[in-house]
């Protein structure tokens, strides 16, 4: 056996193998503590009552689905599902295709004074959102849309992180593109439209994702406008099973958590090549 194959056939040492399994440990730990409380919140959702209360931690001694039972017979969940994909779904569109509206008047249509505005609009996000509620609550007061989804969709149409984030993606794709399709006689809705939104799919796929959350995980916002309970989101049937009682209505509870955390879920397991590849290609310009 020659000189070559024996040191081939050494092992590696110690600090190499530890140095080389070290990110793969790091990236279990990681995933552990992104998977627990999931695992938890479902874990409990299938205790029986008493054992959510006494022991949360503990695997239960014996499966009862009687919370997501409870859940159907206590609560119109169908109708407060209803209401949130409606709300959320409007919202989504809405804000996907506005937002990428303006992102590509900023990134590719040239005018005087675009890049002062793009900075002023940027500087809007240092401002807290919850000093806008009474301003915003009086403006929907006198237009008369309490109690409507209108003052929902309608301020959330537009999100300036969500231009930002359209706009850098753009900034991305040559002007040189863009130039051309105008020369062939192309408009600027055409240009958006067939040849700008089908090259940021992935960033449209991330703001949706986005949007969609957001709206889907509020609470702030329905409480305020929504005081009639058939247009309650599924957040606001959640508060009809709090009790001044300890422990009451646990697994009902926690069958609902489960339930409404499904929906964000699955959009983002259908939908996570392509949040990944937005941000793999983001441009910062």
């Amino acid at each position: 056996m020659s000189a070559s194959t024996t040191a081939t056939h050494q092992p590696k040492p110690l600090h190499l193998w530890a140095a080389k399994m070290l990110p793969y440990a790091l990236l279990c730990v990681g995933a552990l503590i992104v998977i627990y409380p999931f695992f938890y919140m479902v874990m409990n959702s299938i205790k029986p009552g008493t054992e959510i209360s006494h022991s949360p931690n503990a695997l239960p001694s014996r499966i009862t689905f009687s919370g997501y039972i409870g859940v159907f017979e206590r609560l119109n969940i169908l109708q407060l599902f209803r209401n949130s994909l409606a709300l959320a779904g409007w919202i989504t569109i809405l804000n996907t295709f506005l937002s990428a509206l303006c992102a590509y008047a900023l990134a590719k249509i040239p005018f005087p004074g675009r890049e002062k505005l793009f900075s002023l609009m940027l500087t809007t996000m240092m401002i807290p959102s919850v000093l806008f509620l009474i301003p915003t609550y009086v403006i929907m007061y006198n237009l008369g849309w309490v109690n409507t989804f209108r003052a929902l969709i309608i301020p959330q149409a537009v999100a300036v992180y969500n231009i930002f984030l359209l706009r850098q993606f753009m900034a991305g794709i040559p002007d040189e593109l863009v130039e051309s399709a105008r020369l062939d006689g192309a408009n600027d809705l055409s240009i958006f439209m067939k040849l700008i939104l089908p090259l940021i799919r992935p960033a449209l796929v991330t703001v949706a994702i986005l949007t969609f959350m957001g709206s889907w995980n509020d609470f702030l916002g329905p409480l305020l406008y929504l005081n009639r309970p058939d247009l309650w989101t599924v957040q606001l049937g959640l508060m009809q099973f709090q009790s001044s009682v300890p422990g009451e209505n646990a697994q009902e509870i926690w069958a609902a958590i489960t339930m409404i955390t499904l929906p964000p879920i699955v959009l983002y397991f259908f939908l996570q090549d392509q949040f990944i590849q937005a941000f793999a290609n983001v441009r910062f310009k």
